[in-house]
């Protein structure tokens, strides 16, 4: 495999284990992204490591060190991080098997690929993934990654598994703290009626290719004017929402959705061929 792997180690189901390594099943290649210029010269800034006292100061001098109260650090070294090792930081041990279900969706992070790390892993490695999806359950494991342990949730996929790191209670907030202030509202069933109408109307199965990133694409085509020389035009702000009657404004998007989805449908009529002579 081409790419460099995140993570090696081993994959261990009880008894059994293989070694293993973890690819990113995501890339952020294509991303616009830019650089700082200075303003007349257009040279590309550095940024150099400033000390408030002293001045610039060389990398090499450099150290870690976390703030445990305004304005006082504990300096950690790179020996004392490395020392830091707990089993995780080589294994991924499957702990327990839950149903997907039951992962809240606020708790799925990045997605990775998970493979055997050489020929002599195939076999265990195969024994673990087939049972895996016999069972039809997510499996969950602990390991040490960027200097964090962090929950895996892996499940079979084709000839690997994917697996992906969880976030911890930690991070996730408390919906109640955002839809506690919402107040309780009963709508008209009629409305919810038509409103499910036209989700109805707008069913589809998934394809990613249609959700490209607009905004990057508006980015490029920018890019590719100012390269050319030409101006740009100023584009409009988006008027605010207008109170409209509510009813009315879901009858008049039934309508608009059903006649996008019969155009969507509609079958391309092709010219007659022209009759040899």
């Amino acid at each position: 495999m081409a790419t460099r792997p995140t993570w090696q180690g081993y994959l261990r189901l009880s008894l059994v284990s293989c070694p293993v390594a973890l690819y990113t099943a995501t890339q952020r290649s294509g991303d616009v992204s830019f650089n700082m210029l200075h303003k007349q010269t257009h040279n590309r800034i550095k940024m150099v490591p400033t000390d408030p006292e002293t001045g610039p100061v060389d990398r090499a001098d450099l150290v870690k060190g976390y703030e445990v109260e305004k304005g006082h650090y504990v300096v950690v070294t790179d020996e004392e991080i490395k020392n830091v090792r707990l089993e995780t930081t080589r294994t991924l041990d499957i702990e327990r098997f839950v149903d997907a279900d039951d992962i809240d969706r606020l708790y799925w992070n990045d997605p990775y690929f998970l493979a055997p790390d050489g020929d002599m892993a195939v076999e265990a490695f195969t024994v673990i993934r087939q049972a895996m999806a016999k069972a039809g359950k997510i499996a969950l494991g602990r390991l040490v990654m960027h200097q964090r342990e962090r929950l895996m949730a892996l499940e079979p996929r084709e000839k690997g598994i994917v697996a992906w790191s969880l976030r911890s209670n930690r991070e996730v907030k408390d919906a109640s703290e955002v839809f506690g202030h919402i107040p309780a509202h009963k709508p008209p069933p009629a409305m919810v009626e038509i409103a499910a109408r036209i989700i109805g109307q707008q069913e589809g199965p998934f394809d990613p290719s249609m959700f490209n990133d607009r905004y990057e694409d508006a980015l490029r085509a920018l890019i590719k004017e100012k390269e050319r020389g030409h101006g740009v035009k100023k584009v409009e702000e988006p008027k605010e929402a207008q109170v409209i009657d509510l009813m009315e404004a879901l009858k008049r998007s039934l309508g608009d959705s059903g006649a996008r989805k019969t155009a969507a449908k509609a079958p391309v009529r092709k010219a007659p061929a022209k009759k040899r002579a």
